[in-house]
C-alpha cells in the first residue's frame, strides 16, 4: 500500500513538473523613421493620409493612408502639417507611432489621378457595372459579363505592394472568404472572386499566376487574378471611386472591394480595409440569391 501511494505521489509530482506549452512568439516588428506631410486626418483620428518621403530600405516615396493604434497618436495633427513618425511593420500588419509635428506647409500632395474623379460618376447600389475587358493570369481575355449568373466580389491590388495592411491584406481576406464559402454546405454555388491588378506595366500573366499561388495555393477554383489596362482603369476606377496614381516610381491608391449580383449590378461596396472575410462571405451569399 505504501508503495502504491509513493508511486502515485511520484507521478503527480512528475506531472506537476511538466513544462507548460510555449506561448506563441510575438510577431517581429520592423520600425522605420519617416518624414512626410499630412494630407488629411480621419474624424476618428485613427487614420491619416500622408505624403511621405522615401523610406530607406523599405519603400519609395508615395501618398497613402496609415493607421494609428490610438487617437492620441494623431492628436493635434491636421492637413498641411510636416511631420516625422515611425512606421511599424509586422508580417501581417502596420501602423504609425511617435508622430511629431515639425512644420507647416500650404502645399499638399497629390489627391489622385488628374480628372479620374470627374470623367464619369460613381455607380450606386443597384446600378449595372459596364462590361470591361481584363487579361487573366492565363493570358486570356476576361470580361465581367463572363460571370453573369454568379455573384462576383472584385478588388484591386498590385503584386509589389509593400505594406501588409494593403494589398496583402485584401488577398488574405479573399483567401479566408473563399474558405468560408467553400466549406459551408448551405452556401450557394454561384459565386466568384476576382483580384484585379492595376500595374499592367509589371504584373504580367506569368507574374500574376506565380503571385496567386502565395494566397490561393494550387486550387484555382472560383478565384481569378487578372490585370487591367490603363484605358480600362480610366473608365472603371471612377465608377467605384478607386484612386490610383504613379508617384515616386510606385503606386499610391485607396482600397475598394465591390460585390456584384448575378445580373452584374452593384450589390455592395467596401471602401477600406476594415471589412472582415465573414462580412464579404455574407455579402456574396446574399447577392448570389438576390432576385432579378
Amino acid at each position: 500500500m505504501k508503495f502504491r501511494v509513493s508511486c502515485l505521489l511520484l507521478l503527480l509530482a512528475l506531472a506537476g513538473c511538466k513544462p507548460h506549452p510555449a506561448l506563441p512568439a510575438a510577431p517581429a516588428v520592423q520600425r522605420y523613421p519617416v518624414r512626410g506631410v499630412v494630407q488629411s486626418v480621419a474624424p476618428d483620428q485613427l487614420h491619416a493620409l500622408i505624403r511621405h518621403e522615401t523610406i530607406s530600405n523599405y519603400m519609395a516615396a508615395m501618398t497613402m493612408t496609415f493607421p494609428a493604434r490610438a487617437p492620441q497618436v494623431l492628436a493635434g495633427v491636421s492637413a498641411g502639417d510636416e511631420i516625422t513618425f515611425t512606421l511599424a511593420v509586422t508580417e501581417t500588419n502596420d501602423w504609425i507611432e511617435n508622430v511629431q509635428r515639425t512644420g507647416k506647409t500650404n502645399t499638399l500632395g497629390l489627391s489622385g489621378p488628374p480628372g479620374w474623379h470627374v470623367v464619369e460618376p460613381e455607380l450606386e447600389v443597384g446600378d449595372l457595372l459596364p462590361d470591361y475587358e481584363l487579361t487573366g493570369e492565363n493570358n486570356r481575355p476576361v470580361h465581367f459579363t463572363d460571370f453573369r449568373g454568379r455573384a462576383v466580389a472584385f478588388t484591386f491590388f498590385f503584386t509589389s505592394c509593400p505594406l501588409p495592411d494593403y494589398c496583402p491584406r485584401m488577398n488574405r481576406n479573399f483567401a479566408e472568404t473563399r474558405a468560408l464559402l467553400a466549406t459551408n454546405p448551405a452556401a450557394p454555388a454561384n459565386w466568384q472572386l476576382l483580384s484585379i491588378s492595376f500595374d499592367s506595366g509589371f504584373d504580367s500573366p506569368a507574374i500574376l499566376s506565380s503571385y496567386a499561388r502565395l494566397y490561393r495555393g494550387s486550387e484555382t477554383n472560383r478565384w481569378l487574378f487578372a490585370v487591367a489596362s490603363s484605358n480600362t482603369l480610366a473608365s472603371l476606377a471612377p465608377k467605384v471611386d478607386l484612386s490610383i496614381w504613379r508617384e515616386g516610381g510606385t503606386w499610391s491608391h485607396n482600397m475598394r472591394t465591390v460585390v456584384l449580383d448575378p445580373a452584374g449590378k452593384i450589390f455592395r461596396q467596401f471602401d477600406d480595409n476594415q471589412w472582415t472575410p465573414q462580412e464579404l462571405a455574407d455579402a456574396l451569399r446574399a447577392a448570389a440569391v438576390k432576385p432579378d
